[in-house]
């Protein structure tokens, strides 16, 4: 009976390409399903055979792992070299957002409070 190894909703198309290729290399009998075309199903990897399970989820915790590590490596370099994107530097690439942004919650905020302040106004 298949079991699900890995799901693949809200994941990196690289990260779950690495996945794949992980099962390929140490020949674990896979397949994959889609989300479908209205994105409702779900998507994952799943293991054709319990009996590798074990193997599998092995192989998966130490991808993760290396993964992690490298990842956050990558992270502390660009932020030292100055290369993340501060809010700062958001807010004047994109200033007409913002304030569509700040205008929303400003929006909801008063709709939300109106309703109390009419009756302590009273």
């Amino acid at each position: 009976m298949a079991k699900i190894l890995f799901r693949l909703r809200q994941v990196p198309e690289d990260e779950a390409d690495e996945v794949r290729q992980l099962m390929d290399d140490h020949a674990i009998d896979w397949y994959e399903t889609s989300a479908g075309r209205f994105m409702i199903s779900f998507p994952a990897i799943w293991l054709r055979d319990e009996s590798q399970e074990d193997r599998a989820r092995a192989l998966l915790e130490e991808y993760q792992r290396a993964r992690t590590q490298r990842v956050r490596a990558e992270r502390a370099e660009r932020e030292a070299n100055g290369e993340l994107e501060t809010l700062a530097q958001r807010i004047v690439a994109n200033p007409a957002a913002t304030m569509l942004v700040l205008l929303a919650i400003a929006f909801i905020f008063y709709i939300s409070i109106t309703p109390f302040l009419s009756m302590v106004l009273r």
